[in-house]
């Protein structure tokens, strides 16, 4: 088993578009895995092998890569940067022990980097950060470096100062050591003289380093205000310190395109970040504990799934504690089905290669062909452990699937159902009020490539349509004494119902209420659930539109029957008929779905998405401002926010971001109320 105390297990974390996987392509050449540096833009990288990940130049799904560095073992998590497919986040940050956030030079900290920050400290993962393309025509250092501490509101510490920019960048300076490494071909590093034109704010920044790293330790603190000086050792001491408790962020900077900085990351990566042993106890759903230690039973969390042509189901299991070895019996404490292990498999990209020793604490182990397991499980070897699930981000939107041909309704089902145990923020449904096949994703473009995904995989024709927005109906004034009678004769025995009713509107979210007032037995006990059944089953078809009738009471006071001919039915439609008469007496209200959505930009583009969300119907609850970032908070009609994620990205250049949950139902306007009535009729009558 590897040494765990220089094992490492980190995930690359940043906004889409920072570099991580070209970062992780650059390390994994450091490290001998690869001889070749892979570029997204010609869609050979390691971590991006999917064709939709080749098509769009960017990550949809996490990527996995082991490899040593210096004879240690590292495994590394690339996480997608785009919040389309960053939804289950958490579940990766679950599986690493540290963190290594990208930033790009040229953009700074973006609002998804924040958001993303946050996730993080709130995991209490210990991190580090790299401002990576210090090579790009507008990088600019200063602005992503002071971004760290006023938009992140983290202590950095920089580890390496740049020497030069933009297509000068040529080296960095050890701020440790104090020696300048300046880069040559293929990231080969060599020793060199600091530039006179920047020793003194190398030496200034090397100052505010020490200061802030003295500050992470009292005893530190105390022997720097004494002597005005740290060792080296003291130096390396406090950082540690400093990381794991969370005070102190290490930055390194790099080119990664260029393969320039690799080696200061793996270095930093090495001896700043904890390994598995450093892990606080795992946190069970009973609230009990388990120590990240090899000396326990063997316990592993599936925190990813992912589909292979010719493998099928792989699953990506971290080991929590103990050994997991090849060929090991194990129980999944989800669900208390036995699996068997065969081979492990440690995963560079699609690439996978056989394990044959025992993996411990901090592994990231890839699975094959298990049966009853899912993204989430605990597996064990003994006991009853569950880890406690990760949060998934909410899901934003929900679209409509079609075949292409009437029929293979079911065939479209299947195929895209088959994407939900990779993707766990995927979700599907059937609408039942408009029978289509709804699939909730995380935006757009996560719902159109997982369509994409499903088509080219599964052989099946979809059409992805805009579904219909939940509308609901109500009543704004109530009915009385209002008469449903069915009677029909038609030879043999007839049918007869004979209800009373009273309807009377409730407040916003009080649901339904059947008040039963017969007496005397003008309508048998037996039947009076059904005039019940023919009112809701009325009102969930809508009379406006054709959507469910909500918060609203019914009181069946009188009615009458005939001995024979009386008979549940003929009640049912003797309710429906009375429900139907009092819709058309009263005055009623179309509903529709108000969402609270919370915009996060650049101060620049503030006043262009206030005005956009005005111009969709919104009211702006209010504004955060801070670092250069605001947050605008309104509710909005849902109606209007169904195609709101590429409006935003080419209103903020891609810098834009949002989420927005369910908020209450709000009567429609008359004009919109005219257009929804009359799409219904149109509906109606293709």
């Amino acid at each position: 088993m590897p040494d765990l105390k220089t094992q490492r297990t980190y995930a690359l974390v940043g906004h889409g578009g920072s570099g991580k996987t070209t970062v992780a392509e650059m390390l994994l050449f450091n490290s001998g895995v690869v001889n070749r540096l892979g570029k997204v833009e010609d869609g050979n990288t390691v971590l991006d092998f999917e064709p939709e990940e080749i098509k769009r130049r960017g990550s949809i799904q996490p990527g996995f890569a082991s490899f040593k560095w210096n004879k240690n073992d590292h495994f590394l998590i690339d996480t997608p940067g785009d919040s389309n497919f960053a939804g289950d986040l958490s579940y990766s940050l679950t599986a690493a022990d540290g963190v290594v956030m990208v930033i790009d030079a040229v953009d700074g900290v973006k609002p998804l980097t924040r958001k993303i920050w946050a996730r993080v400290q709130d995991m209490g993962l210990p991190s580090m950060i790299v401002i990576n393309k210090m090579d790009r025509d507008r990088a600019d250092f200063d602005l992503a470096f002071h971004g760290i501490s006023e938009a992140l509101g983290a202590r950095p510490a920089l580890l390496y100062y740049p020497i030069g920019s933009k297509e000068n960048f040529k080296g960095v300076v050890d701020m440790m050591s104090g020696k300048a490494l300046m880069f040559g071909a293929d990231g080969a590093v060599s020793e060199g003289e600091i530039p006179g034109d920047i020793a003194d704010e190398v030496e200034t920044i090397r100052e505010t380093m020490i200061e802030n790293i003295a500050e992470s330790d009292e005893d530190l603190m105390e022997k720097y205000f004494e002597e005005g000086e740290l060792s080296p050792e003291d130096i390396t001491k406090g950082l540690k310190v400093g990381v794991a408790s969370g005070e102190l962020v290490p930055v390194v900077v790099s080119a990664a395109l260029n393969c320039q900085g690799g080696q200061m990351i793996l270095d930093t990566v090495q001896s700043l970040l904890p390994g598995p042993l450093d892990h606080k106890p795992w946190q069970g759903e009973d609230g009990s504990e388990l120590p990240s230690s090899p000396d326990e039973s063997m316990a592993c969390f599936v925190f990813k799934t992912q589909a292979d042509p010719f493998a099928g189901q792989l699953t990506v299991v971290r080991v929590l504690s103990g050994e997991l070895s090849p060929d090991s019996q194990l129980v999944n404490t989800a669900n208390g089905e036995k699996e068997r292990v065969g081979q492990l498999l440690a995963m560079n990209g699609k690439e996978q290669t056989p394990v044959k020793t025992p993996m411990g604490p901090g592994s990231i182990v890839t699975l094959a062909k298990l049966k009853n397991t899912h993204t989430g499980d605990t597996l064990v070897t003994k006991g009853e452990f569950k880890l406690a699930k990760p949060e998934k981000a909410p899901q934003l939107i929900t679209f409509a699937l079609a075949p292409e041909e009437k029929g293979e309704e079911d065939k479209v089902y299947a195929a895209v159902g088959k994407l939900l145990e990779e993707d766990i923020t995927l979700t599907l449904s059937r609408d039942e009020e408009s029978g289509d096949i709804l699939l909730s994703g995380m935006g757009q473009n996560h719902i159109e490539i997982s369509v994409e995904k499903a088509k080219r995989r599964y052989k099946t024709a979809i059409v992805l349509k805009t579904p219909k927005v939940p509308y609901r109906e109500t009543f704004k004034t109530g009915a009385r004494e209002i008469q449903g009678r069915h009677k029909k004769q038609s030879g043999g025995r007839g049918q007869f119902g004979d209800c009373w009713i009273h309807v009377a509107p409730k407040g916003s979210g009080e649901g339904y209420e059947f008040v039963d007032q017969i007496v005397g037995g003008s309508i048998p006990r037996q039947f009076i659930p059904a005039v019940d059944k023919g009112v809701q089953e009325t009102a969930a078809r809508g009379v406006l539109a054709g959507f469910p009738v909500i918060d609203f009471q019914v009181t069946l006071y009188d009615g009458s029957y005939h001995n024979v001919d009386s008979s549940e039915m003929a009640f049912k439609v003797a309710g429906s008929l009375a429900f139907k008469k009092a819709c058309e007496k009263a005055k009623m209200a179309l509903l529709e779905p108000i969402m609270l959505v919370t915009v996060a930009v650049p101060d620049a583009f503030m006043g262009d998405v206030i005005g956009d969300l005005s111009s969709r119907r919104g009211k702006v609850l209010g504004s955060d401002s801070q670092a250069g970032l605001t947050e605008v908070k309104a509710h909005v009609p849902m109606a209007e926010m169904l195609r709101y994620a590429p409006d935003l990205n080419s209103m903020t250049g891609g810098q834009g971001t949002f989420f927005m949950e369910f908020a209450a139902y709000e009567e429609c306007p008359p004009q919109e109320t005219e257009k929804v009535i009359a799409a219904h009729k149109k509906a109606i009558e293709e």
